[in-house]
């Protein structure tokens, strides 16, 4: 992708990306009488570092720690933040206190705040939490829901079939996880088809995303190229998403041939942080700072401040060793 200028109508020159430009537009220290507008953007940037960055960490992280965290990271104006799991303690203690988190954070207008929830149980404390947007996941693979979830990818979908509805009926906004979908640690190579079809079944839920995950961190230009073709032949583009990590250095690589093919979201988490529990060898996520970097270096909006990321990533840096030894 290569930005260019443009003459502007009073002569100077502005950036135009060739996106389509979303209406509003952000006004820094504006009186309480002006309307703040949402910040323009043509990317969607999804922050999973509460969640998803959060959840493998084997050290104690307070939850007063995690809340700041959140409301960090709201400040940055990030579209989306995942912000916890209602899974099953036992399955992922670093995410106990989903409750004690989802009713600490600061909400802000513009800023939409999903919760991951495995079946009704994890639903219905979701609810008790005021959740208004939920997460649902399974697997392009078989073997990785029963590592997942305990549970074949026909049964992750009859777990979350009444969730799914019952979210519809309070008009919650509803994303689907397709994870692996570009390689399994007990699988290897995934069948693009498999992927089409888990897709499709999510949409046909309800779920309004769809978000294509490289869980281990294996998907390529080619891997890219061929899933994404596949998967908006029946999906619609602005409908779905990736979230890469960067176990070879690549995900930035990917996310901007991903934009070539007309993808507008992608996930990251603020640090890098990342790694699923359940994925031997997982590694971090694409790094929030990073994938920014690179959109505004391409002349891609989002809308988030950067600076606003790394302050948030400061506040957790101390209870995460492993943020300390990345920035050393």
């Amino acid at each position: 992708m290569t930005p260019h200028t443009e003459r502007s109508s009073s002569g100077g020159e502005r950036r135009a990306s060739g996106f389509t430009q979303t209406d509003g537009e952000s006004r820094e220290g504006a009186s309480s009488n002006t309307l703040l507008l949402p910040p323009r953007r043509d990317v969607s940037v999804v922050e999973v570092g509460p969640r998803d960055g959060l959840q493998n960490e084997t050290s104690s992280i307070p939850t007063s720690v995690k809340i700041a965290f959140v409301n960090a990271l709201t400040a940055s104006r990030l579209p989306v933040i995942e912000v916890t799991s209602f899974v099953n303690p036992k399955a992922v203690p670093q995410l106990s206190d989903a409750t004690e988190v989802m009713t600490g954070i600061r909400r802000a207008n513009g800023t939409r705040y999903p919760v991951l929830v495995p079946n009704q149980r994890g639903f219905d404390r979701a609810l008790e939490a005021n959740a208004d947007a939920i997460a649902l996941f399974t697997s392009a693979t078989e073997a990785f829901a029963q590592a997942n979830v305990g549970a074949s990818i026909d049964g992750t979908f009859e777990r979350f079939q009444p969730v799914a509805a019952e979210a519809r009926r309070r008009n919650f906004w509803v994303r689907g996880y397709v994870s692996v979908a570009f390689g399994c640690p007990y699988s290897g190579a995934v069948d693009v088809r498999t992927i089409v079809s888990v897709a499709e079944r999510l949409l046909a839920l309800g779920c309004d995303e769809v978000c294509l995950a490289d869980t281990i961190g294996t998907a390529t230009i080619k891997s890219v190229t061929e899933t994404v073709q596949a998967t908006r032949a029946s999906i619609p583009i602005d409908q779905l998403a990736l979230h890469f990590h960067d176990t070879s250095g690549s995900a930035l690589t990917n996310v901007e041939r991903a934009l070539d093919l007309g993808i507008r979201t992608f996930d990251s988490a603020a640090g890098g942080l990342g790694g699923c529990p359940f994925a031997p060898g997982a590694p971090g996520n694409l790094g929030t700072e990073q994938l920014i970097g690179r959109l505004e270096a391409l002349g891609v909006r989002t809308g988030v401040h950067l600076d606003a990321v790394a302050a948030a990533v400061d506040v957790v840096r101390p209870h995460v060793p492993r943020l300390g030894r990345l920035t050393a």
